[in-house]
């Protein structure tokens, strides 16, 4: 288990971090946020990457900022920027890295590089991947020492359609047995995998909760509603628009509100994009978000 005790990270005068508290067993793990709510920090703090300014991060009972070996020893980590070595191919980045972990099974980089599509590819330099085989070959990478606790930070960015599912599939199937927390801007990538998901705002915990809770909380809170093109300008000043889409002289919205935003809208089943919109809405300001 994971467990972090009123962690904070402070860079000069922002806090990066600011007293986050959480447990988790296994699982799929969403952590999700705006640009800079702090998410890439807290999973640098996780992987021992950096060190809190205040607080404790546990894993099984140890204090892995005192004992960081303990945590590196069971940790896969894909950070949001993966580089590789010029002159080396797939199969010797793979060899390098499982050297770097102490794997010794050949047959295990093999598995790997078959799992991310990228076998047929091993003899290739890696410098001359699309971004896209980059990002598998970091995900076979963070596997290599088959660890207890995954983190990928924003794991299918380059990745194509089919790639992605794919993904999604081998994390869901990870979560099984592991703990793998996912950072994503993309909340379809984690909604059919996570069975919670961690919401951060400026540094701080807003909620930990299952996706169902948090559709379940903004129904009736998201509403549809064809407005005139002409008016579509001043309405969007005060209302916190989801979707707009333009067809003829008419506006199609989708909106978050509390309730009724016009005559004639109607309410409709959020998906959880739009759920985690309406959340962040009413804890701000609706001019402020507006603008």
């Amino acid at each position: 288990m994971l467990e972090l005790r009123n962690v904070s990270k402070v860079f000069c005068d922002l806090k990066a971090v600011d007293d986050v508290s959480l447990k988790l067993g296994t699982g799929v793990v969403g952590l999700v946020g705006h640009n800079g709510a702090g998410k890439t920090t807290l999973m640098q703090l996780v992987a021992t990457l950096a060190r809190p300014s205040a607080g404790a991060i546990l894993f099984d009972g140890i204090d892995i900022v005192r004992n960081p070996d303990t945590m590196r020893r069971r940790l896969g980590f894909l950070p949001q920027e993966f580089g590789v070595y010029p002159n080396l191919t797939a199969l010797e980045c793979m060899q390098y890295f499982a050297a770097l972990k102490g794997v010794r099974d050949p047959a295990r980089i093999r598995h790997l590089l078959e799992l991310v599509n990228l076998a047929e590819h091993a003899q290739r330099p890696a410098a001359s991947f699309s971004g896209g085989m980059r990002r598998r070959l970091g995900i076979a990478q963070a596997l290599l020492n088959d660890p207890d606790i995954l983190i990928v930070d924003e794991p299918t960015a380059g990745l194509d359609p089919e790639e992605r599912l794919r993904f999604r599939r081998l994390l869901s199937e990870l979560g099984f047995g592991k703990l793998v927390i996912v950072s994503t801007h993309i909340v379809p990538d984690v909604e059919s995998i996570a069975g919670q998901l961690a919401i951060m705002r400026k540094g701080r915990l807003l909620a930990l909760e299952t996706p169902d809770a948090i559709l379940q909380r903004a129904r009736g809170q998201v509403w549809q509603a064809s407005v005139d093109a002409a008016d579509y300008e001043a309405l969007r000043g005060r209302l916190h628009v989801l979707q707009a889409q333009r067809q003829g002289t008419q506006v199609q919205l989708r909106v978050a509100h509390p309730g009724q935003p016009l005559a004639g809208a109607l309410a409709v089943e959020p998906s959880l994009e739009e759920a985690l919109m309406a959340q962040r809405y009413a804890m701000s300001d609706p001019v402020a978000e507006a603008a």
